[in-house]
């Protein structure tokens, strides 16, 4: 699907055509230079949140580096937030997603939990997964330091982030030994496989030349095989019962436009409580470009979302 200038939001068509030229798909060497550029990032705080690291010994002895950024003014009874960071599985860090964190924690009183995962050049799937999930039980057995309510563990992320969270979510629900009250993955990156929306796609910022790269590096020596499981790429799940209540939004030139429709649509019919919402006109990560109207009620609308989420739905976590 050839994305042209006139498909794209007004606001964002100016924006849309310089990141184009700029950069019109990753490619493995891209990865590692963008990666170089943005790891001076690691360990600064640019919010006016607190914020801490924490290492989290692997079963292999490295460590794992997360972040937590809570308000200043701390809050009894808040939901923690375990927020995984985009990048196609092979790009970025949480520190390039703090201006998320604060929006969400001024707003809500929430703490953020924010694991700097294994990325995809480093080490292919399962890594990112489990590292998440040793996130998730670090969050679990901390409530009671940052006050947050153990019932109230949210999974939450946006394009691999977002395909990271239903992953977790299908492997937290599988295993059993966590409870997530609800989730958020805008913008999700699901399926490998090819879909309508997904099928060359030249769209700013994330397209079909990006989507294979990523695809490729995060799945290794699955890619192209029978083999992949639904915990790699969600979209292959075959029962999504049971899973916590999803907050998602996508723009309808995004590759991930179609799979994240169906998926949303799939948990509806399961039964699984969505609130959901598609911009037209609007690319991948549009939400990034705060000018833009469409990007300022994206994120309302994932505030608004959280904010009723935080009402409605609890989750006691197993004996």
């Amino acid at each position: 699907m050839h994305i042209t200038e006139e498909m794209m939001d007004p606001e964002l068509r100016k924006t849309g055509k310089a990141i184009r030229q700029m950069m019109p798909y990753v490619t493995p060497t891209r990865i590692k230079l963008i990666n170089k550029a943005t790891d001076v990032l690691r360990g600064t705080n640019r919010t006016n949140l607190n914020y801490e690291q924490h290492y989290i010994t692997r079963a292999d002895g490295s460590k794992l580096r997360i972040c937590v950024y809570s308000p200043q003014t701390p809050q009894e009874n808040v939901p923690g937030v375990l927020w995984i960071h985009g990048g196609g599985y092979a790009l970025e860090l949480p520190e390039l997603e703090a201006s998320a964190f604060a929006q969400i924690a001024n707003e809500t009183g929430a703490v953020i939990v924010a694991p700097d995962y294994t990325r995809s050049p480093d080490r292919p799937y399962p890594a990112a997964l489990e590292d998440c999930y040793a996130s998730l039980e670090w969050l679990r057995d901390h409530t009671d330091e940052y006050g947050i309510r153990s019932d109230q563990l949210v999974v939450a992320g946006g394009s691999a982030g977002g395909g990271l969270t239903a992953a977790l979510n299908l492997y937290a629900r599988d295993k059993g030994e966590i409870a997530i009250a609800f989730q958020i993955a805008f913008y999700p990156m699901l399926d490998d496989q090819p879909t309508a929306s997904s099928l060359n796609n030249d769209a700013p910022i994330w397209n079909t030349k990006s989507n294979e790269v990523s695809w490729r590096l995060y799945l290794g020596d699955l890619y192209g095989t029978h083999s992949i499981p639904a915990y790699a790429a969600p979209a292959r799940a075959t029962d999504l019962s049971g899973l916590p209540p999803m907050i998602s939004f996508v723009g309808d030139l995004d590759p991930f436009y179609s799979e994240t429709v169906t998926f949303i649509d799939r948990l509806a019919a399961s039964g699984v409580p969505t609130y959901f919402k598609v911009y037209s006109g609007a690319y991948h990560a549009f939400n990034i470009i705060k000018h833009a109207e469409l990007a300022n009620d994206a994120n309302q609308f994932l505030i608004d979302n959280f904010k009723y989420c935080m009402t409605q739905y609890f989750a006691e976590q197993p004996k």
